[in-house]
């Protein structure tokens, strides 16, 4: 086996807060009818990548669920396999951590060359020339990397190249830098220096990022690569990346194009029956996903399976996941909804102009997305404004819920 890949998709998403309450990052559902990891296990299925483990750890439930055999990738053929990969003596610390824990599995698939990515990016990438360039190179590690705002910089791993695109500098989500080169999280290793560095290291939270490259680029002299990258990428970790990432699907053109014979995204469907638009529904710009019956308007929005808009509701610039309800004379907007949620009748979600930051998560609930979580009740004739948090127990005592709330 030339290339074995490793999706690590154990984290827990923090900054989505109530959405990963109940499942990794990874499963959270996108674009209607998919999830997250399915862009990773695509993109390794259509790259003639068959040799795949998962690390998982938290929450992995619905995410082992949605894997199973790996069948809708391709992967349960008898020269692929699919692995989930689950901690079986201690927590992972550290993405390097992860794989370090699971040096033995890697060791016995005898692959020259590990790829390592991340289970919770949106994009499409073909890694057969992320390989062809690693090998021209002659590099021991090669890093996928994008070109991002200046005011991103502090989020990433940002890299200084030489002319011949030779990692010289690395430093780990830096105040400011002058390079605006970010590390998507895609590792091409020879598996004897990842084996050579795994040993050496031994910090308890052994990461990447923080640990792994700088040690190789300041200490190995090894030959570090970068692979620029130059399409659709996008990590879906706040409330405002998830959401406009999803809304991104919508736009007339958009640079990932789900709709590509030449590349598609596969996934675990729900048989669910058609679409069931009314007479006198209305529906402009939108993903509607199977199961989805409509009386109401939707407009600019992403509906996965099942969910049901009644009479008089209108959906404006949200996100409402699978087999919610939405009454009859609802108004939804600027909304995140989880799945099995009950809008009562008469309710307004997303009401107002007062933008006020969420009193309790005001660092990741500030530009007007109200958040429900799944399986929650929301009474009839209740105001919900913006920035609120909405917890499947919470009490209504009041039928306003100022902008800024949470409800648990």
């Amino acid at each position: 086996m030339e290339t074995l890949a490793l999706i690590l998709a154990g984290g827990k998403g923090s900054r989505l807060d109530i959405l990963s309450n109940r499942r990794s990052k990874p499963a959270m559902p996108f674009a209607g009818k998919y999830r997250i990891i399915d862009f990773a296990l695509s993109n390794c299925s259509q790259s003639g990548i068959y040799d795949i483990a998962i690390l998982t750890q938290y929450l992995p439930l619905s995410l082992n669920d949605h894997v199973g055999s790996g069948k809708p990738w391709d992967l349960d053929r008898n020269n692929s396999s699919v692995t989930l990969l689950q901690p079986h003596n201690m927590w992972y610390k550290g993405t390097a951590d992860a794989v370090q824990k699971n040096m033995e599995f890697i060791l016995k698939k005898n692959p020259k060359y590990v790829l390592i990515l991340s289970g919770d990016h949106i994009y499409k990438m073909d890694y057969r020339k992320m390989i062809a360039v690693h090998k021209g190179s002659k590099a021991r590690l090669t890093i996928a990397c994008q070109e991002v705002p200046e005011s991103d910089v502090s989020r990433f791993g940002i890299m200084t190249t030489n002319r011949e695109d030779e990692i010289v500098e690395f430093h780990e989500k830096p105040e400011t830098s002058k390079s605006r080169l970010a590390s998507m999280g895609i590792y091409l290793f020879d598996i004897e220096l990842l084996n050579e560095v795994l040993q050496d290291c031994k910090e308890e939270d052994l990461d990447f990022g923080k640990h792994i490259i700088p040690h190789i680029i300041e200490h190995t002299k090894k030959a570090v690569y970068a692979y620029r990258f130059n399409d659709y990428w996008q990590d879906v970790g706040t409330y405002d990346s998830y959401l406009e990432t999803n809304l991104d699907m919508i736009k007339p053109y958009t640079q990932l194009d789900l709709y590509d014979p030449g590349w598609k995204v596969f996934t675990k469907s729900e048989e669910k029956p058609p679409v069931k638009i009314f007479e006198n529904a209305v529906v402009q710009n939108s993903l509607l996903s199977n199961g989805c019956i409509i009386e109401g308007t939707v407009i600019n929005s992403v509906l996965s399976p099942g969910v049901r808009v009644g009479k008089g509701t209108v959906v404006r610039d949200s996100i409402i996941l699978n087999d919610t309800i939405l009454s009859e004379n609802v108004t939804v907007e600027r909304c995140i909804i989880d799945k099995h949620v009950v809008v009562g009748h008469d309710s307004y979600l997303g009401f107002g102009d007062d933008y006020s930051p969420n009193k309790e998560k005001p660092e990741i609930l500030s530009s007007g997305i109200t958040v429900v979580e799944k399986s929650s009740v929301i009474p009839s004739n209740v105001t919900i404004g913006r920035n609120c948090r909405i917890f499947k127990l919470g009490k209504f005592i009041s039928k306003n819920i100022p902008s800024g709330s949470t409800i648990k």
